[in-house]
């Protein structure tokens, strides 16, 4: 499965946000990439320019792909509520979105590592599918045989405690329980999902 694997610094400083963590370039260069950085003068960005950029960082922040993109959001289109929300919840409940928040990784992009390499399980059962979407109740874990990985016992030595209201976390089982899709106010990335609707209903 093709990922993206360039410059994450050019990204972040592209969209002036630490999308993939903490970022020491983004620190120092709070500005967009480029040769003349800071000094360019940019014209008024169009009402498309401005949706697009938002659909951009939503994929980047969550590390989906295009085709992947397109379909959860007409999986939350079908759906009864507010389009928007609907579609941040179901990434939020993504398999490897959910290893990154309960803490097992330390990014999206190393819980994706995790999901992909049979460590992780859902219910008891091994999923590598890192799109997986869970459901309320549903059980994710370190497999058995993984619990001893430097990378897994490194990032839950750092974890800070559970701070998401939608999971559940056993610190003796290496596991957490998905209880809940989030309300919108609970989802802490700053992504203006009104602005991806209206690019998709164009």
């Amino acid at each position: 499965m093709a990922r993206y694997t360039g410059p994450k610094s050019k990204i972040a400083r592209k969209f002036r946000e630490p999308i993939f963590g903490p970022d020491k370039a983004l620190e120092r260069k709070n500005y967009p990439p480029g040769q003349h950085g800071s000094s360019r003068r940019r014209g008024k960005q169009s009402e498309y320019a401005i949706q697009l950029l938002e659909k951009q960082k939503a994929k980047y922040t969550y590390g989906v792909l295009e085709r992947q993109f397109a379909n959860l959001f007409a999986k939350a289109s079908s759906k009864q509520g507010i389009t928007g929300e609907i579609f941040l919840k179901l990434l939020e409940a993504r398999l490897d979105n959910t290893v990154y928040r309960l803490g097992i990784a330390p990014t999206r992009a190393a819980a994706r590592q995790l999901v992909g390499h049979k460590h992780i399980t859902v219910n008891g059962d091994v999923v590598n599918i890192p799109s997986y979407s869970l459901r309320p109740g549903d059980v994710v874990a370190v497999r058995e045989r993984s619990k001893s990985l430097e990378a897994v016992t490194d990032a839950v030595a750092g974890r800070k405690i559970n701070k998401f209201s939608w999971l559940e976390w056993d610190a003796n089982e290496l596991s957490g329980k998905f209880l809940n899709y989030p309300d919108r106010t609970e989802i802490p990335e700053n992504i203006k999902e009104n602005l991806i609707v209206e690019l998709y209903s164009k």
